[in-house]
């Protein structure tokens, strides 16, 4: 797959890029072939990159201390995925983060992300967008947690997001909403 494209693509969303600036900047992110159900960061390792999809559909889950799983998030075509608590101490993490199909990802180190906006300046703008507006989402997730119904849940997930539901079990969509599987039955019947 040709992955450049998108990268250019992805990032001048947010900031213009020079070809030189790109040509810079592209070794730095680095193209992985992911087969579904593989790990990328398993639950007690150093987490030392962040990943943007390019193609496939991940999740970043944990287990609780009964062995439920808690999914933290689900991570589809241009958006990023890590254990991003772990990733910005660079420690181990608590997480997983694993292909729900058959995907390509770019791997971009938390040492080449500082290189390449040493490089290109502008790209600490375009980093720090994305990084804010992940942390949006993060807290619209925590509030809608907090003072929702599992049917508002349900269906500000369904409005946001519907095709997350041609591509992920609805065992899946459960454990995110923290909610069990027959909850989510009858949410879906209603």
């Amino acid at each position: 797959m040709e992955y450049a494209s998108f990268l250019r693509r992805h990032i001048e969303q947010v900031v213009s890029l020079t070809d030189e600036e790109f040509d810079l900047l592209l070794p730095y992110y680095k193209p992985l072939v992911v087969a579904k159900k593989q790990l990328l960061i398993e639950s007690g390792d150093t987490v030392r990159a962040e990943f943007l999809v390019v193609q496939g559909c991940l999740k970043a889950f944990m287990h609780d201390e009964d062995g439920r799983q808690h999914i933290i998030q689900f991570a589809i075509e241009n958006w990023w995925i890590s254990d991003y608590p772990a990733y910005a101490q660079q420690s181990r993490g608590d997480m997983c983060v694993q292909a729900l199909e058959p995907c390509v990802v770019l791997e971009l180190s938390a040492a080449d992300k500082e290189t390449v906006c040493n490089l290109v300046p502008k790209m600490y703008i375009f980093h720090g967008r994305k990084a804010f507006g992940g942390y949006v989402a993060l807290q619209r997730r925590v509030l809608s947690m907090m003072k929702s119904s599992p049917k508002e849940k349900y269906e500000l997930l369904l409005q946001q997001y519907p095709a997350l539901f041609q591509r992920v079990s609805k065992t899946m969509i459960a454990h995110y909403l923290g909610v069990s599987r027959e909850t989510l039955s009858r949410l879906e019947r209603k």
